[in-house]
C-alpha cells in the first residue's frame, strides 16, 4: 500500500510560499539535507496542485530547477479543476482529490506518493487519505504567503511525531496523521 506524504518548506511563521506564490525565499535554505535526499529516492509518484505545477520553483533558471531540485523524474498527477487538453505535457491531470491519490497510488505500488501545494495536502487530509506530513522547517518569518495549513473554520488534527532532524540551517518535522 502506498504511502500518502506532504512534504513542504515552510518558513518559521507557517508559509511554504512568500507572497504572490514567491518562492525565492527558499534559495538561502536550499543546501545538502540528508534526510530529504533518503526520502526522494522513495517517492514513485508526485500528486500536486495546479498552482503548485504551474508556479514558482525556487531554483528557476538553474540546473536543479523541478522536483527535489530538478534530480526526481516519474508519474506527475497534477490536481486541478480545469485540467488543459489531454497530453498537453506529459503529466496527468484529475479534478477529483480521491481518484488522484488512487492513481498515483496505483502507480507506485508500495512506494511514496509526494503531495506538493498547501491546497492538494488539506484535500487530501479533509479526505483522510494523508498519511504522513514531513516539513522542512527555515528560520526565517515570512510575515505573508501562502500558509502551510489554512482551513477557516478547520477542525484540530492533532499528529503523531516520527522524528525530528536538523541538517545546515533547517529542520526536518516527521508526523503521522493518525487516523482511526
Amino acid at each position: 500500500m502506498a504511502r500518502v506524504v506532504y512534504s513542504a518548506t515552510c518558513s518559521l511563521d507557517g508559509y511554504i510560499a512568500g507572497p504572490d506564490g514567491d518562492m525565492q525565499w527558499l534559495q538561502p535554505y536550499l543546501g545538502p539535507n540528508p534526510e530529504i535526499d533518503r526520502f526522494s529516492e522513495e517517492v514513485g509518484a508526485l500528486l500536486v496542485g495546479r498552482r503548485t505545477f504551474t508556479g514558482d520553483d525556487p531554483n528557476r533558471g538553474t540546473d536543479a530547477e523541478g522536483a527535489f531540485g530538478g534530480t526526481w523524474h516519474g508519474p506527475v498527477f497534477v490536481l486541478t479543476s480545469q485540467p488543459p487538453p489531454a497530453g498537453s505535457d506529459g503529466v496527468t491531470y484529475v479534478t477529483d482529490v480521491r481518484d488522484g491519490v488512487r492513481r498515483a497510488a496505483d502507480a507506485v505500488g508500495d512506494g511514496v506518493v509526494n503531495v506538493l501545494g498547501a491546497h492538494t495536502a488539506r484535500s487530501c487530509l479533509e479526505a483522510g487519505l494523508l498519511g504522513e506530513v514531513l516539513m522542512i522547517v527555515a528560520p526565517v518569518l515570512l510575515g505573508d504567503g501562502t500558509p502551510l495549513f489554512a482551513v477557516e473554520g478547520g477542525q484540530r488534527v492533532a499528529l503523531e511525531p516520527i522524528r525530528s532532524t536538523s541538517t545546515g540551517m533547517v529542520t526536518n518535522l516527521w508526523f503521522r496523521v493518525p487516523w482511526p
